[in-house]
């Protein structure tokens, strides 16, 4: 391949992630329920990553809870949950990094099966942490039905993605009174300065 046709497709590429980037930021801003914007979330990761399945965990009481998915059955969003040290999504919130593996997931020794999931006998995985203000607060996975090797540019939106879905959910939990008063800019901005000085 020529120098320039790959300089063509990486500037695609990148035209494309930014698409989808500002796509979750409109989502973000939107009107919408945080369960329909993690529904939208998980259909753009879909489509731009081409994945088989894309599942979004919440952490609520020391429990990641499967609260979003593709794939999954409805019965299974809420009802899916596993404990920090379960699962390689477990491990992923734990360690607060993020986790590929090419082929054959479900022989990794972390790996816990859940009979509600069909993704459970895919081959590849990609799972990046989500956070907000630096803590873990969820687990976004993708997930192939064949064997792939997942690039940096997919490990990188992954990882990008799940810091906005952890800025979304820090907006869904403020108190929406909260977000609607209004709040003199002097006031701000003296909370500001009081808070570095």
């Amino acid at each position: 391949m020529s120098k320039s046709k790959d300089l063509e497709q990486r500037l695609a590429r990148t035209e494309q992630q930014l698409r989808l980037f500002q796509r979750i930021s409109r989502l973000m801003v939107s009107e919408s329920s945080l369960q329909q914007v993690l529904n939208s979330i998980v259909k753009l990761v879909q489509e731009f990553t081409a994945c088989d399945s894309c599942l979004v965990y919440l952490l609520e009481d020391r429990q990641l809870v499967l609260c979003a998915s593709n794939a999954a059955a409805n019965g299974a969003l809420g009802e899916v949950r596993l404990n920090l040290n379960e699962g390689l999504t477990g491990w992923v919130a734990r360690e607060r990094r993020l986790l590929a593996i090419s082929r054959e997931a479900y022989n990794d020794s972390r790996f816990k099966t859940f009979a509600e999931l069909e993704a459970d006998t895919f081959e590849a995985f990609l799972s990046a942490p989500v956070m907000a203000r630096s803590k873990v607060v969820g687990v976004i996975n993708v997930q192939h039905r064949e064997p792939h090797a997942y690039t940096g540019d997919e490990m990188e939106l992954l990882t990008t993605v799940g810091e906005q879905v952890g800025c979304l959910l820090m907006l869904a939990r403020l108190d929406r009174a909260i977000l609607e008063r209004e709040v003199p800019l002097e006031a701000v901005l003296s909370n500001a300065s009081a808070a570095r000085g």
